[in-house]
């Protein structure tokens, strides 16, 4: 069998590409920008001066160097490209028409999806980051609508989550932020009933996944849930019954 270098490439095999904001914040075991948290090696590329305080702001300044950022990984080499928080979304039009490959910048991306599989009188929870910011402009750069069958619940009011994501003090007390999670879904389920689903907004937020998942008992779909499905469909398995 013969191999082809491919040019301006340096490192094979990853498949997924991930663009990381210009944070501070501790990633771990679990969170998009841990690379223990795939089965599978990845490909990082941190977007230099993209904050959580200007993503937060709906800053449109940082597109090119989406794009850029995005051009990159294609040429080394990725096969598609997500980014490490939902309100990446705002670019996501403009950096797929950059590329030759798919890209997926937001875990909000898999709402329609979520949506086709429950009935048209459910709704879906999202937990965010930061509730204040998660607006209209966001998901019509997604061309979603934000209405009623989208209930929102934020942590930017609870203090451990606040410290680690979002003033970015550089620690990170996951036992604590894990009650908060689980505490801000249940207030939502409470207020809510008809909540049949929950999505886990945030790219810090997929170590807890299980824990929401346990004590809501409904499907929780976060970033992994979205990373691990595409690279299904770049990465088939082969079965030996067809062979």
């Amino acid at each position: 069998m013969r191999f082809q270098a491919t040019p301006g490439q340096t490192s094979y095999g990853e498949d997924i590409g991930i663009l990381l904001l210009d944070s501070k914040a501790p990633f771990i075991q679990g969170d998009v920008g841990n690379a223990k948290s795939y089965r599978y090696p990845v490909r990082f590329k941190r977007v230099e001066g993209l904050t959580v305080e200007r993503i937060f702001a709906h800053d449109r300044a940082f597109l090119e160097k989406m794009i850029e950022g995005a051009r990159e990984l294609e040429r080394e080499g990725v096969r598609a490209i997500t980014g490490d928080c939902g309100f990446m979304a705002l670019y996501q039009q403009e950096v797929k028409e950059a590329v030759r490959i798919p890209v997926f910048l937001s875990s909000l991306i898999q709402i329609p999806f979520i949506r086709a599989t429950l009935p048209r009188s459910a709704q879906v929870g999202i937990i965010t980051a930061n509730a204040h910011a998660l607006t209209e402009e966001v998901f019509r750069a997604l061309d979603m609508e934000l209405n009623n069958s989208l209930i929102i619940a934020g942590l930017q009011d609870k203090p451990y989550f606040y410290q680690a994501a979002i003033a970015e003090t550089g620690a990170l007390d996951s036992k604590a932020v894990q009650h908060e999670i689980l505490e801000t879904a249940w207030d939502m389920l409470q207020t809510h009933p008809g909540i049949r689903s929950i999505l886990l907004e945030c790219s810090m937020l997929p170590p807890y996944a299980a824990a929401v998942q346990e004590a809501a008992g409904l499907p929780v779909y976060d970033f992994l849930s979205m990373i691990n499905h595409v690279r299904s469909a770049l990465v088939k398995e082969r079965f030996p019954d067809a062979l």
